[in-house]
């Protein structure tokens, strides 16, 4: 069973959602429910054992338009979110982070050598992650608190615009290019990123935002969960132009599991193939190299094929890329070496740490 490290899930979302129901987040992540895509119990079974864990503030307004007669759909963007509900929601989230960290239910990493002992002693390794930055203010004060609570990534916007940057759209077909990029504001949180060593996650970002990160930050760029836009034209995937920069740069890309971003008809639909997912890491393969590809599952936060179904099915697609001719080695950059490669990077570590 190949280890993997994963480059994005939702997991606090549901906790969240699920603790203001009243439901013990601690329990539900060490025992186990029959809802979801990642607890204790399913990551263990499906050799998940760590990712970066997304603090991220729904859009109460998001309706996701229904796909026409021949079969393109193009979402609205959701309207800006409030600073101040933003701010509460988001520490609720990191406070359940912390409260997993401290009953031990997983580890909150703040390096890869403490990524890499937890890997070593079976623990769940949490990295927090920030999905669009509405919870800080242009004034960048908060960040600072965050960093302190363990915040070691952030995208600086979802598909919403913010007083950071512009967000894609949920579109099929659609060029990523759909707007601005960065603010004054955006351009100063990258460099303060860069400051601290926490990475830049473009996964959200139009265009034009993805190439003023490019040109300001310091660090391999990096989009999180994103596929080729060659293969699934939606805005959320990347061109063949970002990806040759991401290679450039020695970054990385996550491959998303969302059936939206996989299938040629961009389509959520569970029942598509797991060859879907293969058919994109050779392509991303085949444009950044092996050494700038990783997962990014996007678990509990998209409809996922059916042949993974959740964490527990993850060696599924590890056994459809040995079946296509991936060796051991490329596995196991792809599952989790790349990743610690790039987090080391931004963090400023020495990353001479030999592969596990």
């Amino acid at each position: 069973m190949q280890s993997v490290f994963d480059g994005h899930n939702d997991v606090l979302l549901r906790l969240w959602h699920h603790a203001r129901e009243g439901a013990d987040p601690i329990a539900e992540f060490k025992d186990g429910i029959s809802t979801g895509h990642i607890d204790g119990p399913r990551a263990r079974a499906g050799g998940l054992i760590g990712g970066l864990c997304a603090i991220y503030i729904p859009s109460g307004d998001l309706v996701f338009a229904d796909p026409d007669s021949n079969g393109h759909y193009s979402t609205p963007l959701s309207a800006p979110l409030e600073r101040a509900p933003s701010l509460d929601i988001a520490l609720e989230m990191a406070a359940i982070a912390l409260r997993l960290d401290r009953a031990g239910a997983w580890k909150l990493c703040r390096s890869t050598a403490e990524i890499r002992d937890c890997i070593e002693k079976g623990v769940f390794a949490a990295v927090m992650h920030m999905e669009g930055c509405e919870a800080i203010d242009s004034d960048l004060a908060a960040l600072e608190t965050f960093y302190a609570a363990g915040l070691r990534s952030l995208g600086p916007v979802w598909s919403r615009n913010n007083v950071f940057a512009h967000g894609v759209p949920f579109a099929f077909p659609s060029s990523p290019d759909t707007g601005p990029g960065l603010t004054d504001a955006g351009f100063a949180l990258v460099r303060e990123c860069n400051r601290l060593g926490i990475v830049v996650d473009l996964a959200h970002i139009t265009e034009k935002g993805f190439w003023d990160v490019a040109k300001t930050s310091d660090q391999p760029l990096v989009a999180s969960h994103s596929n080729a836009h060659a293969l699934t034209p939606v805005a959320r995937n990347l061109t063949d132009k970002q990806l040759d920069a991401i290679k450039e740069s020695r970054g990385i890309v996550g491959l998303n599991y969302a059936t939206t971003m996989l299938r040629e008809d961009a389509r959520s639909d569970i029942d598509t193939p797991i060859e879907d997912m293969v058919r994109h890491v050779d392509y991303l393969v085949g444009r950044v190299g092996i050494d700038c590809v990783g997962l990014g599952s996007d678990f509990d936060g998209a409809t996922i094929p059916q042949e993974i179904t959740d964490a527990a099915g993850n060696q599924n697609l590890i056994v459809a890329l040995r079946k296509a001719g991936y060796a051991e080695t490329d596995l196991v950059k792809l599952c989790r070496e790349n990743w610690l490669r790039i987090l080391a990077s931004a963090w400023k570590e020495d990353s001479g740490t030999s592969a596990s």
